[in-house]
């Protein structure tokens, strides 16, 4: 397709949702596993084209299937892993930049070195999305194919295969672990924002599930719904189902980065600006191998309002993981977990969560009504001005939970300076009361009174409570700065679990 069809991805995406809801509508009965092509029959055409790679930036070599001569031609190593990136759909029958950005990280970025394979089904691909669906099985079973032929030509292990599927291809890739057969499953597959038209609510049966490997991961990065649809699927499909952000939008990806875009992508940008979140999930795990040192954690929660108040920072009994390549390959129980977390705007996405509880003494009746400001000063580093709004009111013996994220590491937390700020009606109000009720010799200016700040930090899993550093004036003064320092007796460090 031209260059105009490839900008206007927008109307792409309708059709995309357009003709789901098509899908939809006819009862596509034919996605049944009892309506497959005998899954034992034996590919020497595939329509799917196996490419390898020997180095990070070649193009691929073609393996054959049933042509063992190919293997040795490509450099296939039969005592490494095999890590098998499968695309999604295509508008324009183009291979995406994400694909060779994923191969040359996987090809460079390990310590120890695995083939490295694509499974191009573009032709497949390229079509009305409701056939692509469709075609997804096909897709699947040729892999598998290849797989048990691997298996037999040259004893490679299936528990050595790792597939890595965006979009539809999570779905191939789930196909594909359940019409390998025999007793034994592959080792890893990734869905990385798998597609949710026409999978959304399907039986473990018609999509990813757990069921299609001995360990399978999901990244949702774009689950915002649409029509009652969302491009990414909502529900979990794995044995660890990761949701950045909650995973129905992404930092970085409103149209208010279009700008931002049209001076890195050019007239791409469109393109770049709907599709940002979909394909987020590529670039978090591609983030994954190139920031060996910075891997972004994820806690176990039930919904993301739970978490955005700071309440499922633990890491014990398995609660947390790494999101990405390097996830702990650990796994209990039949129940997939959900596991949240915030990442930033670009890469590196690391961020660093925080829990912070505080406990008012409100000295008159009204809720207070005000917002603060933090800093935070910690052994390496300091962020000035975070800041906090509480919501509709402070009342008294309320526990105010919520999570704070940093973009750096400030090290171990030493200082918070707290700072009341948009409180001048307020001010006036108690200003007013104190007029009325005398409270004592030194007019007092303020009707909160906070003690101490409790503080969780999730990736180092440590616990700290900060004192008022003046324990004469308990008050929070507007538009002054009150500092808590740390209470050592009753600081506790928690053991991490890992």
């Amino acid at each position: 397709m031209g260059s105009p069809l490839r900008v206007s991805i927008f109307l792409v995406l309708s059709i995309f949702i357009q003709s789901s809801a098509h899908g939809q509508s006819l009862g596509l009965e034919t996605f049944g596993r009892s309506q497959a092509v005998e899954i034992k029959k034996t590919f020497q055409d595939t329509k799917t084209r196996f490419l390898l790679f020997e180095g990070e930036n070649d193009q691929g070599c073609e393996i054959q299937l049933h042509h063992p001569d190919t293997l040795q031609q490509c450099g296939f190593n039969s005592s490494l892993p095999l890590v098998m990136i499968i695309h999604g759909w295509s508008v324009d029958g183009l291979l995406e930049n994400w694909i060779w950005q994923m191969v040359a990280a996987l090809k460079s970025q390990l310590a120890q070195p695995v083939n490295v394979g694509l499974a191009n089904w573009i032709t497949l691909a390229q079509n009305h999305y409701t056939i692509a669906v469709r075609n997804t099985r096909l897709v699947g079973q040729e892999v598998a194919a290849l797989l048990r032929w691997l298996e037999e030509s040259v004893q490679f292990s299936r528990s050595n295969v790792h597939l890595i599927g965006y979009s539809l291809g999570a779905h191939v890739s789930g196909f594909a672990g359940s019409y390998v057969g025999g007793k034994h499953k592959i080792g890893r597959i990734t869905g990385l924002d798998a597609a949710g038209p026409l999978f959304e609510g399907s039986p473990p049966s018609d999509r990813l599930s757990p069921d299609d490997a001995n360990f399978v991961d999901a990244i949702h990065t774009f689950t915002r719904g649409h029509m009652g649809l969302s491009v990414g699927i909502k529900e979990p499909i794995a044995h660890y189902d990761f949701y950045p952000n909650g995973g129905s939008f992404q930092p970085g990806c409103h149209f208010l980065e279009l700008y931002r875009h049209i001076t890195k992508h050019g007239l791409n940008a469109i393109t770049q600006t709907i599709k940002c979140s979909h394909e987020r999930s590529v670039h978090l795990f591609i983030d994954s191998l190139l920031h060996a040192g910075m891997q972004s954690t994820a806690y176990l929660c039930s919904d993301m309002n739970s978490f955005s108040q700071g309440l499922c920072l633990s890491c014990k009994k398995g609660h947390c993981n790494t999101l990405g390549y390097h996830i702990r390959q650990e796994w209990h129980g039949k129940k997939s977990r959900k596991l949240f977390l915030m990442t930033r705007a670009q890469s590196p996405f690391k961020v660093y969560h925080y829990q912070f509880k505080m406990q008012f003494f409100n000295q008159i009746e009204k809720p207070v009504e005000t917002t603060f400001t933090m800093s935070l000063l910690g052994t390496k580093e300091e962020m000035q001005k975070i800041p906090i709004t509480l919501g509709e009111g402070i009342i008294s013996n309320k526990t105010y939970s919520f999570l704070i994220t940093l973009d750096m590491d400030i090290g171990e937390l030493v200082m918070i300076t707290l700072k009341q700020e948009n409180s001048a009606v307020w001010t006036n109000v108690w200003n007013t009361v104190q007029t009325i009720i005398p409270w004592g010799r030194e007019p007092l200016n303020s009707g909160l009174v906070l003690k101490n700040i409790r503080v969780k930090a999730g990736e180092v899993q440590q616990r700290i409570i900060f004192c008022s550093e003046n324990m004469d004036d308990p008050q929070l003064h507007p538009t002054q700065e009150k500092i808590f320092v740390r209470c050592d007796r009753n600081s506790k460090r928690l053991k991490q679990k890992t």
